[in-house]
């Protein structure tokens, strides 16, 4: 598969290679003088949403393979460089058991998940005011298909003396809604305000919590402002790829029951 470095995307629109004004709007390119940039927000060609008839094997299972080849392509088309790291079982996928991989799924890879105490790194040399305390950090990318979003999910401090893990995501390509228990912006707005068929996998049910819905695009970011709180995102119609940067993540609690961070196996017969 061929992969086009966000350089080469802005070298050839740069040049005026991109096709002419409409290629470049469907590019998301904008004219800054006399130079040309790609705020990330669309691809350069549409990102088709995958039937689960393609990501899953005739007994049931996620197909790993395939479903990968599906954000490979995501990436391509939005000009995000795939590193040699990303073609290995370091980048994984994962449905959730949910065996509905189009609409609740995920690709990620963690870049870092460190956690320490600050006595014990390194050299061990600190001897400072929190020598005997610990610490996390994380850097984490997410990679959501179009239309495809996380499950309701929450993270809880535990005995192990980490707190509960503070995130904020930064929106690289594509667009994304966040929801969520509280406002966080202040430019949020009520989920069940949207149409019906807006709203998102879960409303409605019982172990469903969030209320509020914000959208953000490619270059923005938002933060959970509320510590244990039920949150989740999805991605918009072309897809998104998203950076995580967080405190040490040792723990995640999903709203449904039987949900669990892991790919359907094969059905029962």
């Amino acid at each position: 598969m061929t992969t086009l470095s966000t350089h080469h995307l802005l070298s050839t629109c740069s040049a005026g290679l991109c096709g002419g004004a409409l290629l470049l709007a469907a590019a998301g390119c904008a004219h800054v003088g006399k130079a040309t940039v790609r705020d990330g927000s669309q691809p350069v060609q549409a990102v088709a949403r995958p039937d689960n008839a393609l990501l899953y094997a005739a007994d049931g299972a996620l197909d790993q393979a395939a479903t990968k080849q599906a954000y490979y392509g995501m990436m391509a088309a939005f000009g995000y460089p795939i590193p040699p790291l990303l073609k290995t079982d370091q980048f994984w996928v994962c449905d959730f058991l949910q065996r509905d991989m189009k609409t609740v799924g995920m690709a990620g890879i963690m870049w870092i998940n460190a956690h320490n105490t600050y006595g014990q790194a390194g050299t061990k040399a600190y001897a400072g005011t929190y020598k005997n305390d610990r610490y996390g950090y994380l850097g984490h990318e997410i990679y959501l298909l179009p239309g495809q979003m996380l499950p309701e999910h929450r993270h809880v401090g535990g005995a192990d003396g980490y707190g509960p893990k503070m995130e904020a995501w930064h929106i690289r390509y594509g667009t994304v809604e966040f929801f969520g228990e509280h406002k966080g912006a202040g430019d949020e707005a009520l989920i069940s305000d949207m149409p019906a068929a807006r709203r998102p996998f879960g409303f409605g049910e019982s172990w469903f919590n969030s209320k509020y819905v914000v959208q953000r695009s490619a270059g923005q970011l938002y933060s959970l402002e509320d510590p244990e709180t039920w949150h989740f995102q999805r991605a918009g119609a072309n897809g998104a790829i998203v950076s995580e940067y967080a405190t040490y993540h040792n723990q995640v609690e999903f709203s449904k029951p039987g949900m669990s961070f892991d790919c359907s196996k094969a059905a029962q017969k």
